[in-house]
């Protein structure tokens, strides 16, 4: 009895040292993902656009018009100190995580920019400046955001609309927000070619941005006609690990009663569904299409704050 008593406790002892690995591993990549976003972000901004005074929109491209009318400063410093009150509102409404992860990102993209401010600048041509320095911003944003924090400044303001405007892409609404810091640099340079390229700048950010937090998240939905429907069905609830759900149809031209099965699968399935149909009826009638944001079992879960 003893010896079996200590085996137990030994086996909950390294199940519970897994679980707590597990968990470490896990918070070590989210911190991981959120740090290299904002070195990305400020990769962007310092050797690309920074150059060529053009802005990213946002508390950034605040804290550059700043400088410019102060004198003096450091751009990473002032968004630092200009986080603060946002940082207060954005964890009180969104969450204590949303709220780490900003503090987190926060400290990262000031930091990461002090770096890059003491690299020499890249000689490029504006135009070259403004695509890839936007492109470059929004792979850093899309990460950060994918994580559930931000670069804190605007970004905070940004997630705290997309709670009320949940059916716009929150690259949309980065673009408008950003359209303001725009404006106000066009009143601060009074540089009308500067502006252009904060133009293409914000346009290619949001496009990345979206293209990074949103194409992760797509599916695939195959509708397979077959007379062997029940065997296609097992085969993917079995080999796949996916449900299947039947459909009520009817030939138009025979007239004939048909079941068509619906499948919802990941991406990285997709020849592995063709292979197994195919390899069940070779005369099955496949139809496969986008599906972006599949909610349930097995795949994303919709929460309040989802992107």
């Amino acid at each position: 009895m003893c010896w079996r008593r200590e085996s137990d406790q030994i086996e909950k002892t390294k199940e519970r040292t897994e679980c707590d690995l597990k968990k470490t591993m896990k918070l070590l990549l989210w911190v991981l993902e959120i740090v290299v976003g904002c070195a990305l972000f400020s990769l962007g901004f310092d050797l690309f656009l920074a150059p060529h005074n053009i802005n990213a929109g946002g508390l950034s491209g605040l804290a550059m018009i700043f400088v410019e009318l102060a004198g003096r400063g450091s751009v990473g410093w002032v968004t630092l100190i200009a986080n603060i009150p946002l940082f207060l509102i954005g964890g009180k409404k969104i969450g204590r995580r949303f709220f780490v992860g900003s503090l987190i990102g926060s400290v990262a993209l000031s930091g990461w920019m002090e770096v890059f401010e003491l690299l020499p600048a890249l000689e490029t041509e504006p135009l070259l400046g403004a695509i890839y320095g936007g492109a470059l911003c929004g792979v850093g944003s899309g990460l950060v955001f994918l994580a559930g924090a931000s670069t804190g400044g605007s970004d905070i303001v940004v997630r705290l609309l997309k709670l009320k405007w949940r059916n716009m892409p929150i690259g949309k609404i980065v673009l408008i927000s950003d359209a303001v810091v725009v404006a106000l640099t066009a009143l601060t340079f009074r540089n009308m070619t500067s502006i252009l390229y904060c133009g293409i700048t914000l346009y290619v950010c949001t496009q990345v941005l979206d293209a990074v937090v949103y194409s992760f998240d797509y599916s695939k939905v195959a509708l397979i006609i077959s007379e062997r429907h029940e065997e296609i069905a097992s085969a993917v609830l079995h080999e796949l690990d996916r449900g299947a759900t039947f459909l009520n149809g009817q030939g138009a031209y025979s007239g004939k009663e048909r079941k068509v099965v619906l499948v919802a699968i990941k991406r990285q399935q997709l020849a592995e569904l063709k292979e197994l149909v195919v390899g069940i009826d070779p005369s099955a009638f496949i139809i496969l299409q986008d599906s972006h944001q599949v909610l349930g079992d097995g795949f994303a879960r919709y929460t309040r704050d989802s992107l």
